[in-house]
């Protein structure tokens, strides 16, 4: 087991990585998963992220001691989250034009924590089906205390814009900064503390395949993100008998139950199912050093396969600071409309594209073969630039791309933050056309 410290927390290394760690010496079995008694008269409850006869290489699962299993708690009652939806709704009428919001505002005197500040802004697919994916934002203003949370529709994709977070899991503590993200297993309990007061940031419900690294194929065996450079948290649980409230996301339906005890309460655990954290800073940009504009997939930090090879389920993809050095290239992204479907968010800084349009906090949708590209300004600084090399710095984008249309919902399509002149930035382009 390899750990390394950030923040004050110690972390294990590796994205699917087996991991044992126990936060009492001795409190981990050895040489089998559930003997007759564990130690520290501690309870074996198995956590299956995949299907138990899923291939050796994609099989997920986690063995946690606990102090109680988390079947003891209330009868679940349910729960209201209005706009927190689950898959696209097929009865809105969407006409095929790309969209854009700005930073989408705190609700003036609303307190809300990570559960009930959450907004889905678009999706698609269907959690039962385990295809799809939705695209959210949380406005966070306060911390959950003894309040746990647990999806058993979807991995979470958390991606910070605004405060840290600090999530605890069933497994351990990750502190997660702007810049950062963390990725949470369907299943697994967890609590989000906002340190920093007013929290914002984006999240991807990703209702398929769990992400993995991608393949790196003639890349060769480095670049891109390294499985090291993921961080799983150590063992860590609470010591308190307090109540705590359970919120469960289940069928797209949310529900409620009471709990006498604390759900952080698991001792030891070994297994490759965990939750994650990784910085950004740490992905290995490949780009052109010759000429033309290479295609994003190459800025793909994790993927959600479908039925279908190359052509994902979820693409998780960002715009990292970079140099461009092509020659005789139009460097900013180019026009084109794409199979797959692409919503966008910026973390901080400019996106090249959209110089002064695209906003950090805010997102864009360029659904499938919705034309879409720089704007006026970016195609006419572009054109006519000395073409030194240049370096992208102080700035991170990111996309959320997947093979399923995305649907806004009445949130999203309501929102004072929706750009109704979004396609006004196109429109000075003129035929420029010399025979």
């Amino acid at each position: 087991m390899n750990a390394s410290t950030s923040a004050g927390l110690r972390y294990q290394s590796g994205f699917g990585n087996e991991h044992a760690t126990e936060a009492v010496p001795g409190a981990l079995p050895q040489g089998r998963n559930s003997p007759q008694r564990a130690p520290f008269h501690l309870y074996p409850e198995l956590v299956s992220g995949t299907a138990f006869t899923a291939p050796r290489h994609e099989n997920r699962r986690s063995w946690l001691y606990r102090r109680q299993p988390s079947v003891v708690s209330g009868r679940y009652q349910p729960y209201a989250q209005a706009h927190w939806t689950t898959g696209g709704d097929r009865g809105t009428a969407l006409p095929p034009e790309p969209m854009r919001w700005g930073a989408i505002p705190f609700a003036p005197g609303v307190e809300a924590d990570f559960v009930d500040g959450m907004h889905t802004l678009a999706a698609n697919g269907d959690a039962d089906a385990q295809t799809g994916i939705g695209s959210l934002m949380y406005l966070a203003t306060r911390s959950m205390d003894k309040r746990a949370f647990v999806n058993a529709d979807g991995e979470l994709l958390v991606v910070p814009q605004q405060g840290r977070l600090v999530i605890t899991t069933e497994l351990g503590v990750l502190e997660v900064a702007p810049g950062e993200i963390a990725v949470l297993p369907r299943g697994v309990l967890f609590k989000v503390a906002v340190p920093d007061g007013p929290s914002r940031g984006y999240v991807c419900e990703n209702y398929g395949a769990q992400f993995r690294l991608p393949e790196l194929g003639p890349i060769g065996s480095n670049g891109l993100a390294n499985a090291r450079d993921f961080l799983a948290p150590v063992a860590a649980f609470e010591d308190a008998s307090a109540p705590y409230e359970v919120v469960k996301k289940f069928g797209g339906r949310f529900w409620t139950a009471p709990m006498k005890h604390t759900p952080f309460n698991v001792v030891a655990w070994h297994g490759n199912l965990t939750p994650v954290k990784y910085d950004t800073k740490n992905f290995m940009t490949i780009g052109s050093i010759s000429f033309d504009h290479p295609d994003p997939s190459i800025f793909t930090v994790l993927t959600s396969p479908s039925d279908t090879p190359g052509t994902a389920n979820c693409d998780f993809v960002i715009f990292p600071p970079r140099w461009l050095v092509m020659e005789d290239t139009f460097r900013p992204p180019w026009y084109h409309r794409n199979l797959m479907s692409e919503f966008m968010g910026l973390v901080y800084g400019e996106y090249d594209a959209k110089p002064g349009g695209f906003k950090p906090g805010g997102a864009s949708l360029h659904n499938a073969m919705v034309p879409h590209g720089p704007d006026e300004e970016a195609f006419e600084k572009a054109s006519s630039m000395d073409l030194k090399p240049q370096k992208l710095d102080n700035t991170l984008a990111f996309m959320f791309e997947s093979r399923y249309r995305f649907i806004p919902t009445a949130f999203a399509l309501q929102s004072p933050a929706l750009d109704q002149n979004y396609a006004d930035c196109w429109a000075g382009l003129k035929d420029q056309f010399k025979a």
